[in-house]
């Protein structure tokens, strides 16, 4: 399977993999994963904006997701940044991640799709692909130095 574009794959990555409860509680674990991850290498990519848009990608698949399976979030860390993927068990794409100007005319007064729109405006990259029992959709974020 092809990794989905991003900073470039070192030889050997550090990563994280944990399943999340399907309610709002995964987002502030996700959060704090995230933050230690990121904190333990030292890792280069921005903690804070790696959080907000884990949260998003969180909360997204806990509301649009029907069910109580888990949640999956996995951090893989890398010298020239971090991808940040959350997989759950629908097929459903999750709104337009990928199409330039998908959400440029966005209603500020409307109550969802502001997610997907700081998650394209804020990551280097990012997108959804199908997985074995499901989707997974992610992020990139570059390093701060790069």
């Amino acid at each position: 399977m092809p990794d989905p574009p991003g900073p470039e794959r070192d030889a050997a990555p550090s990563a994280w993999r944990i399943s999340l409860p399907h309610t709002p509680a995964a987002v502030p674990i996700a959060r704090a994963l995230v933050r230690t991850a990121l904190a333990d290498i030292d890792a280069p990519a921005d903690s804070d904006t790696a959080e907000l848009l884990t949260a998003e990608l969180v909360a997204n698949a806990v509301e649009h997701t029907p069910g109580d399976t888990p949640i999956e979030l996995v951090v893989e860390l890398f010298s020239s940044g971090c991808q940040v993927e959350v997989h759950d068990d629908s097929p459903l794409p999750p709104g337009d991640l990928s199409t330039p100007g998908a959400v440029a005319h966005l209603d500020p007064w409307q109550e969802h799709g502001r997610g997907l729109l700081l998650i394209r405006t804020l990551s280097s990259a990012c997108g959804h692909r199908p997985t074995a029992h499901g989707k997974a959709v992610w992020f990139t974020l570059p390093s701060r130095d790069g």
